[in-house]
Parts: structure tokens; C-alpha cells; sequence
């Protein structure tokens, strides 16, 4: 039987890439036909390189990883953004860092081998996270009645401002929310949830995405 070699052109980053299935790449086509531009569009950003991180507030060792990251957020729903990296505040001692897929090590990115550095042999954690969730993105005017309708947060922009993110659930899947601007979010479900939350977000659009019928 003949095997299926890489282009010789092919780097191993690349090979690495477009070896990886995203945990809703089964919807792809649903989220365009559910999406209305301009009301409320629904699309999955996969594989963004996500590393998890716990370190005592205060210590050299967070002192160091907010070196390697940029900062640390110092409070509940705080995001601390550098660049094209942010890390989002979980706890007093956890955060979420949320980069670029190319940021990864597999595609030759340094970000987890630096914050294992600053780590050292200290007390801690940095775990890389890139599987263990994948991102929708919900963008438009509606997306706060559509998440309004699974979400017991208070998603009125007085109270969740844009650049904060909070642990929540979302037709009660366990989920990080994160407002990225006035009419956008970052959802971030566990991978073996994503299915069913992208289908009950395509459920929820429907009514705001769906072309009315005579």
C-alpha cells in the first residue's frame, strides 16, 4: 500500500498545522449559514495556543512569568494584554494565556518554553492548554439577547466592560467568557463540549440570524 509522504517543501510546522482537527470543525459550514452579518455572526477560532498558569500572587515566581507574559492581571475579570498575548485572570493564583496559534512550540513559537523558564524549579504551574479548549467568537448587536438567553451572568456593558473575562456557563457547559469589545465575545468551552455548545449558540441565533419567511 503506498503512503502519503510530506512535500519535501513542507516544514514540520506546517505538517504539525494541517495535521490538527478542530473540536468543531464539523459546524463550520452551520455557523456560516446561521451567521447575519451585521446582527450576529458565529465562527470558531481554532487552535490558539493556550497555556495555563498558577503562581502565588505577589512571589518572585509570578513576578517572572508577568516578565515572560507581558503582565498578570491583578484582579477578578482583569485581562492584562501585551502584544497579541493575554492572559486572563481565573483565580487568585490561576491564569489563562491566550496567544497566536504560531505562538505554540510545535509550530516554532518560544512562548511555553520561556514561561517554563521563568517557572524554574519554583512552586507553580505552566501547563500548556491548546487542546484542552477551542474558541467561538459571536460578534454583532445581538450577541449580549443571544447569550442572555444560557448565561446567569449580568452581561449589561455596565457591569461586564469590554477587556474582562469571567468562568461562567453557557447553557450549562462550564465556559470562560470574554468581551473583546462592544458587540463581541470569546467563548472558550472544553473541546469535548464545543459540539454541543456551537449547536446551542446556532439555536440561540436563530431568531436574530435566520432571514424571516413570509
Amino acid at each position: 500500500m503506498a503512503e502519503t509522504a510530506a512535500s519535501p517543501t513542507q516544514s514540520s510546522a506546517e505538517q504539525n498545522l494541517s495535521a490538527r482537527v478542530s473540536p468543531a470543525r464539523q459546524l463550520a459550514e452551520a455557523f456560516t449559514a446561521g451567521s447575519l452579518a451585521g446582527t450576529v455572526e458565529l465562527s470558531e477560532l481554532p487552535f490558539l495556543t493556550m497555556v495555563g498558569l498558577r503562581a502565588d500572587a505577589g512571589s518572585e515566581t509570578a513576578q517572572r512569568l508577568a516578565a515572560a507574559t507581558g503582565g498578570l492581571p491583578a484582579a477578578s475579570g482583569a485581562v492584562a494584554t501585551t502584544g497579541d498575548t493575554s492572559v486572563l485572570w481565573l483565580g487568585p493564583s490561576e491564569f489563562l494565556v491566550v496567544a497566536p496559534t504560531e505562538a505554540h512550540e510545535s509550530l516554532g513559537g518560544d512562548l511555553i518554553p520561556a514561561l517554563r523558564e521563568a517557572l524554574g524549579n519554583d512552586a507553580g504551574q505552566v501547563v500548556d492548554l491548546s487542546a484542552n479548549r477551542t474558541t467561538f467568537e459571536l460578534v454583532g448587536p445581538r450577541v449580549r439577547a443571544v447569550l442572555e438567553k444560557g448565561c446567569s451572568l449580568d452581561l449589561h456593558p455596565r457591569v461586564f466592560k469590554t477587556g474582562t473575562a469571567f468562568s461562567t456557563e453557557i447553557a450549562n457547559i462550564p465556559a470562560i467568557l470574554w468581551k473583546t469589545g462592544e458587540d463581541s465575545f470569546r467563548i472558550f468551552p472544553r473541546a469535548s463540549f464545543a459540539e454541543f455548545l456551537g449547536r446551542w449558540l446556532l439555536d440561540a441565533m436563530r431568531e436574530y440570524a435566520s432571514p424571516e419567511v413570509p
